[in-house]
């Protein structure tokens, strides 16, 4: 695999001006032309947000239901009993259980990428919240994923469904769909994602809110998108 210090990296970068902030529609054909490796990038986007994160009241975090999917299969994990558990079986979820998954996932076994938790099992899936919260896979009502309604949770999450939460430099991070995607296709997903941004604007975040975006395949060279994009969104 190249290396982002590879000739073809660099052959890739010189071709973007750094100093330029290109059209959406622009950077992100460019982005696609740009590639140079074998395999099916993610096309990721990093947006600085205007916000301090060190203050609860300014911690951006949500999810978006990309209108493309991200292009990747999601399995989908769902702790919950009873009817619940022929609920999230029924919608599609990879593996559904309660007690016998919280002890297994103690031991080491981590074979899915998202968790969906009924309120009612959270007194259990707490204890192996060391686990799952450094990897974003805890369960949170802030993104939908502890609820009683499990079939569309599920149902989400596996048409494409990305959480997002800001960093501790203001900056999101998520992956819009791969590079074999239209170009159509990713203005969409990231048309999505900065429409959930700016409706999730915390009250206290003063001046400009979002000050910049980059697009970039998981091997190629960050794209600056023209703030004029985001501004006609906001």
């Amino acid at each position: 695999m190249s290396s982002r210090n590879g000739k073809k990296y660099k052959d890739a970068r010189e071709k973007v001006d750094r100093d330029k902030y290109y059209p959406l529609d622009e950077a992100l054909t460019m982005l696609q032309e740009l590639s140079f490796t074998k395999f099916d990038e993610s096309v990721d986007v990093a947006v600085r947000l205007g916000v301090n994160p060190r203050h609860a009241d300014q911690m951006v975090r949500g999810s978006v239901l990309l209108p493309h999917g991200t292009g990747k299969e999601t399995r989908v994990l769902v702790f919950a009993k009873g009817e619940k558990e022929k609920e999230a079986t029924d919608a599609g979820a990879d593996f559904v259980g309660s007690e016998e998954l919280v002890d297994k996932i103690s031991k080491g076994w981590l074979e899915f990428d998202k968790a969906i938790a009924t309120p009612d099992m959270m007194g259990m899936v707490g204890k192996i919240g060391k686990i799952l919260g450094p990897r974003g896979m805890m369960p949170n009502p802030k993104v939908g994923t502890v609820t009683f309604n499990i079939s569309d949770a599920v149902s989400d999450l596996k048409k494409g469904k990305i959480e997002f939460k800001v960093d501790k430099a203001g900056i999101i991070h998520a992956t819009t769909g791969k590079k074999s995607f239209t170009a159509e296709k990713l203005k969409d997903n990231v048309t999505a994602l900065i429409d959930a941004l700016v409706k999730l604007k915390p009250s206290t975040s003063k001046g400009i809110y979002l000050r910049g975006i980059v697009l970039s395949t998981t091997m190629g060279p960050g794209i600056k998108v023209d703030p004029a994009f985001s501004r006609k969104i906001g």
